[in-house]
């Protein structure tokens, strides 16, 4: 074998580029107002994602790789503070299709230090509320779901239903009847527990990715 060594070479490094799209949605004859996001300077946002229209991101929000937050029909969106929006997941809405929270119309609404996880879709018009987990593949779409739930992988939470306080949608579910929403068992402490521990990973990523 040959051992040569070229004291003139030097390999060649990688560097990053985060590409991603953020835009005002296009102006159409059911939405002739165009609004550029709002996003906190505190927000991470990964590779390949796009933010689009009327959508507000609070402080120390994480958005993955690949993510698609489209408010061109239905809009606004609202991300609360700390959330985690992770790789693959996509946000979109009807139009005039909203929810009320604190008087204010919504498309979609994302209160805190939820965690919406890889490749989730997120139709609207839907409400999450604070510390509530979305697992992955998971589907949310014209429903609320309240504060401290958790909807695991796969599932479907849909027709209009309202998921209680603290209640657990276990795998591949399909929540379509209020019936169905009402017989749901409490979240466990051990799913509390995991919920949490999401949260605070990604909020480190997002802090250290920068």
């Amino acid at each position: 074998m040959y051992n040569i060594k070229d004291e003139k070479y030097e390999p060649i490094r990688l560097r990053n580029v985060y590409a991603y799209f953020v835009s005002e949605n296009p102006s159409t004859v059911f939405n002739t107002t165009s609004v550029f996001p709002k996003i906190d300077e505190s927000v991470f946002i990964g590779p390949f994602s796009s933010v689009i229209g009327d959508v507000s991101i609070e402080k120390d929000v994480f958005v993955g790789c690949s993510v698609v937050l489209r408010a061109d029909e239905g809009s606004p969106f609202y991300i609360g503070s700390g959330s985690n929006i992770q790789d693959g997941v996509i946000f979109h809405g009807l139009k005039n299709n909203k929810f009320y929270v604190n008087d204010n119309e919504y498309s979609i609404y994302v209160g805190r230090k939820v965690s919406i996880a890889h490749g989730a879709l997120i139709h609207g018009p839907v409400i999450i509320g604070n510390h509530t987990f979305v697992g992955f593949r998971a589907v949310v779409s014209n429903a609320i779901v309240e504060d401290n739930c958790y909807i695991d992988t796969g599932a479907i939470v849909t027709s209009g239903v309202r998921i209680s306080e603290g209640k657990y949608v276990p795998v591949g579910a399909i929540v379509d009847t209020q019936k169905k929403a009402d017989n749901l068992l409490s979240v466990s402490s051990e799913q509390v527990d995991f919920s949490g521990k999401v949260v605070d990973v990604n909020m480190e990523f997002g802090k250290n990715y920068k």
